[in-house]
């Protein structure tokens, strides 16, 4: 029986630095050549980054992309093949595809066959499915290739299986959201069972802008149990053998929790979002709060603490509590720190305003006045540093329009756009799992915007646990208002919530761009009109 030593290079690529890539590539096979790999499964379209979007679209892509697949080969080291993927077009036709590369040239390419269009996926807008199954002899191993969607359903494992494969290997590039390695594992197992043959799953890991990708490599036996797991959140070279019908490797790591998971996703998302475009550091508005504090510590774990700096900018309605827990909390980060008062601002603002206001009641507009010179200042700061501002905002203010167009929403990437109140709270006491880092009294006392005397969140909203749970039924679960009402939830609250997340939708339109973390975001996979309106079933 033939015997094959395998690894997957779980890289980390820069979408269309195609030079950069090759470059990552090459390293790869390199470090697997000196540890006696004879075959390198690389991820989906590792040599652009995925997803590549409307440069698929340009003739010109494809040629640089067909001479960087020719660097790529001429210069691998010998005995080294390496499974690329790369997009091609061919008479017009354009293709999702992983080339076998040996020193020189292009031995074998496969088509990708089935193409995902759902959730943040829309490759049938770029792509043609291709045809029929290829399997390469790798030193006397049948060897199978699958790109992604292919394993997500059995036809195309099946056709390798008949047409006499091996092992499959399988390029991916599979975003992250909560609870996505178990069903990965769960659709590898199940090809496995089905064709009798041992799969090898290569992750892409890296943010590229809202999305994560979070590696977590599989290695899966014929009968479904796992042989080896990268990683999740790094780049890895995982070595495996091949023989007899096993892969033997390391012994697979352990799953990590929610709250880990979830903070590991938000990290690497600011790290490569700011890194790969080249902003010098980040900018942070603290409030005292929850929220702020979070998207400090990311940022500091993601850039150092030297490339980020907080800005507290009290009003006369800032508790004393939130300037103490503010200062308590950057003198542990070790960021740099800014205190600027807002009153003079807003007795600035008040005086301009008062002709046009006169006679009128004091309302949401003076606490809108608040944030909207908040994020004026903190917006001068980035454009006088060139540092990015991170807006604070969770998914439970997006969803229900809890924040100011302009004001508190001013900024570059939305770090936890994406991650519920109620989540905030758990990530936040993983956080101080060892010691405290946040400070409690940030973790236990009533959320505030604190934009008036006395104001807390809920004096506008139901409790987080309510509306959380509401948000996840009707946006990531597409339930209906008499569905979620069925489930025990009072329908006042559930009248409230889904008419808040209707009305606010021309607010998240214009929001900054956040990491994806949850199954459907309020991103590319939320494509909901403006101007609606349809009535929900209630």
């Amino acid at each position: 029986m033939a015997t094959l030593r395998l690894a997957i290079a779980q890289l980390n690529v820069t979408l269309g630095d195609l030079p950069g890539n090759v470059q990552r590539i090459l390293d790869a096979a390199r470090r697997a050549a000196d540890r006696g790999v004879r075959l390198l499964l690389t991820p989906e379209l590792s040599l652009t980054g995925y997803p590549p979007e409307d440069l698929l679209l340009r003739p010109d892509f494809y040629r640089a992309c067909d001479r960087a697949m020719a660097d790529l080969a001429a210069g691998l080291p010998e005995g080294v093949a390496v499974v690329v993927g790369h997009p091609v077009e061919v008479r017009g036709f354009r293709f999702n595809a992983a080339s076998v590369a040996e020193r020189g040239g292009l031995r074998a390419t496969y088509l990708k066959r089935r193409l995902p269009n759902s959730e943040v996926f829309d490759e049938v807008r770029y792509f043609t499915p291709g045809e029929g199954p290829l399997v390469a002899d790798i030193d006397g191993v049948k060897v199978g290739l699958a790109i992604c969607e292919d394993v997500w359903a059995p036809g195309p494992c099946a056709d390798l299986a008949a047409a006499g494969a091996e092992l499959i290997l399988v390029p991916n590039a599979s975003p992250y959201h909560l609870g996505k390695g178990a069903e990965r594992l769960d659709v590898l197992a199940a090809r496995a069972r089905e064709t009798g043959l041992p799969l090898v799953y290569a992750n892409l890991v890296g943010g590229q802008d809202e999305l994560v990708f979070d590696g977590g490599s599989w290695a899966v036996q014929a009968d479904g149990t796992p042989a080896a797991r990268a990683p999740q959140f790094e780049e890895d070279l995982l070595v495996l053998d091949y023989a007899d019908g096993r892969l033997a490797g390391p012994a697979p790591l352990p799953d990590l929790g929610i709250e880990e998971e979830a903070y590991l996703a938000l990290v690497l998302g600011v790290r490569d979002y700011l890194g790969k475009n080249g902003f010098p550091g980040a900018i942070i508005g603290l409030s005292g709060g929850i929220d702020s504090a979070l998207t400090l510590c990311v940022a500091v774990d993601a850039l150092g603490a030297d490339k980020v700096r907080a800005v507290m900018m009290p009003s006369p309605y800032t508790a004393d509590i939130s300037l103490d827990d503010s200062r308590a909390l950057v003198r542990t980060l070790g960021v740099q720190y800014d205190e600027i008062p807002i009153a003079p601002a807003m007795a600035t603002m008040e005086g301009l305003l008062a002709p046009l206001f006169a006679g009128l009641p004091a309302d949401t507009t003076e606490e809108n006045i608040q944030a909207r010179i908040r994020g004026n200042l903190l917006m001068a700061l980035s454009n006088k540093t060139g540092r990015l501002v991170l807006t604070t905002g969770n998914k439970s203010e997006m969803a229900v329009g809890y924040c100011t167009l302009y004001g508190d929403m001013a900024g570059g990437f939305a770090v936890i756009k994406d991650i519920a109140k109620t989540l905030v709270y758990r990530i936040c006491r993983w956080i101080n799992r060892d010691g405290e880092i946040i400070p409690e009294r940030i973790i236990t006392r009533p959320p505030s915007a604190e934009l008036k005397p006395g104001q807390v969140d809920q004096d506008s909203l139901p409790p987080y646990d309510v509306l959380d749970a509401i948000m996840e039924a009707y946006v990531e679960q597409n339930r209906s208002p008499r569905e979620i009402i069925a489930q025990g939830f009072a329908e006042a609250d559930v009248r409230r919530v889904v008419r808040l997340l209707k009305i606010a939708e021309y607010k998240r339109r214009q929001a900054p761009i956040g990491i994806r973390v949850t199954r459907r975001g309020f991103g590319k996979d939320w494509r909901v009109p403006i101007t609606n309106r349809y009535a929900d079933e209630y």
